[in-house]
Parts: structure tokens; C-alpha cells; sequence
């Protein structure tokens, strides 16, 4: 009879733990217009990992959304803006390396996509550190069909593209020029606070829009897949328990 509930027990720990692996991680960004909740996406693991390693450093923490510009997007990540005077021009600061492309047809510029900024070299590598948050516009079709003649040079936007940007929105010229690494799954209308306030001719806010960058937990995480997949987040003493056994920091 020990035997047997030993093995139980054990089944339903290892069951247990095996449920509570996180699938995605997701990052919240806590600004003066509310919190942003991002999940950063496996497609491109260069910049989820990069990412997950410099919030984790308390990197982002304190800096400025320094160039946003109305229904377009924000865009923040410059070290140099947590210090910088107000007429301070910024955009030039990060880490002394870039992040490897990682542009797919399939992670577009819709509201709310996390982007990768970056200069103009050729490879399209990314800003180890500086990003951006579409806010972009709606589209009608007869405007995505300008779009493609005058502004990419005849490409033409797939099926799934169109659907996007006539309905959710976004800005469909960035696609396939920069990496899409994430997306914004609550929040978005801090998103579109940030993007209405006041700018100067540099597109920097006249007043300072700092964030605090954490990564969730385990549990958080794995609640917060559940919540994209239609259930009820995990609660109640069982789960507190298994939860006592793992770290509160994971790892895909």
C-alpha cells in the first residue's frame, strides 16, 4: 500500500510539474499610462533570448520611450535616455553588438507588434537593446493598394497582411525590413496613451515617458497561456504547493 501511494504521489508530482512549464515568456512593461503585457515570440529565439537576458539585467528599467510618433509606433530601448537631458537627442545607445535578422512572412507590423529597431546596414541586424510598439492605423483596401505601388515598390501584401491591417491595423511598410519579435497581448491602450501625447521636432515626448521592464514568473506565465488559450488561470492550495517546488524562473 506505501509502495503504491509512494508511486502515485510521485506520478502526480512529475504530471504536475510537467503541466506547469510555461510555454512562451512574457514581459510587462509598467508605464505612466498603464502596463503593457507582451509575449515574446519562440519564432525568433535570437531576440526573445537577447531580450529575456537584458530585462532580466534591469537594463530597460528607468528609460525613456524616446521617439514616438502618432499612429505609427513608440520606440525605447537607448540607454543614453535614462540620464538625458531634455534636449537630448536620442537613438544612438546600446549594447556593442547586434542581433542576427530573424524577419519571417508571418510575424507582420500589426497593432501592437514588438519590433527590433535598427540602422541601415544590410543584413537588416537588429539594435541589441533599442525596440519599438506599432500603434500604425487601419487600412481600407484601395489604401493597401496604394501602399504597395508607391511605398513597396510593387510587393504585394498576402491575404493574411490585408485582413490585418484593414482590421486590427498596423503599419505594413516595415514588413520585411525589420524583425518582429513579439506581441502585445494587454495593453494597448498604453500603448495608445504613449503614442498621443505631446512630442518635440525630434518626435521625443516633451514630458518623459520612462518604463520598468520585468519578466513574469512561472506561474504567471503559464496562467497567462492558459488566459490565450481560453482557461481559467490555475489556482487554490495544490497549486501553490507544486508551485513551492519550483523556481519561480524557467527556462524554455
Amino acid at each position: 500500500m506505501k509502495r503504491f501511494l509512494l508511486t502515485f504521489f510521485l506520478g502526480l508530482f512529475l504530471v504536475a510539474a510537467q503541466a506547469q512549464k510555461p510555454q512562451h515568456y512574457y514581459v510587462e512593461l509598467k508605464t505612466g499610462k498603464g502596463n503593457i503585457l507582451i509575449q515574446l515570440y519562440n519564432e525568433t529565439p535570437k531576440h526573445r533570448d537577447n531580450f529575456k537576458k537584458l530585462v532580466n539585467d534591469g537594463y530597460y528599467d528607468s528609460l525613456l520611450f524616446h521617439r514616438v510618433i502618432q499612429n505609427f509606433m513608440i520606440q525605447g530601448g537607448d540607454p543614453d535616455s535614462k540620464n538625458a537631458a531634455d534636449n537630448a537627442i536620442l537613438g544612438n545607445g546600446g549594447p556593442d553588438y547586434k542581433v542576427n535578422s530573424e524577419i519571417q512572412d508571418g510575424l507582420i507590423h500589426k497593432k501592437g507588434a514588438l519590433g527590433a529597431a535598427r540602422d541601415n546596414n544590410p543584413a537588416k541586424q537588429s539594435s541589441a537593446s533599442q525596440f519599438y510598439i506599432v500603434q500604425g492605423r487601419r487600412f481600407t483596401n484601395q489604401g493597401l493598394d496604394s501602399l504597395e505601388q508607391f511605398r513597396m515598390n510593387g510587393k504585394k501584401l498576402s491575404a493574411l497582411q490585408r485582413e490585418q491591417y484593414m482590421t486590427v491595423g498596423g503599419a505594413p511598410h516595415l514588413d520585411g525590413n525589420y524583425t518582429v519579435f513579439g506581441q502585445v497581448v494587454h495593453g494597448l491602450e498604453a500603448v495608445d496613451g504613449i503614442a498621443g501625447v505631446k512630442t518635440n521636432a525630434q518626435d521625443r515626448p516633451v514630458v518623459n515617458e520612462r518604463m520598468f521592464v520585468r519578466l513574469l514568473t512561472r506561474r504567471e506565465a503559464v496562467n497567462q497561456d492558459r488566459e490565450l488559450q481560453g482557461l481559467k488561470p490555475k489556482s487554490g492550495f495544490l497549486t501553490e504547493f507544486f508551485d513551492a517546488f519550483k523556481s519561480k524562473k524557467y527556462k524554455l
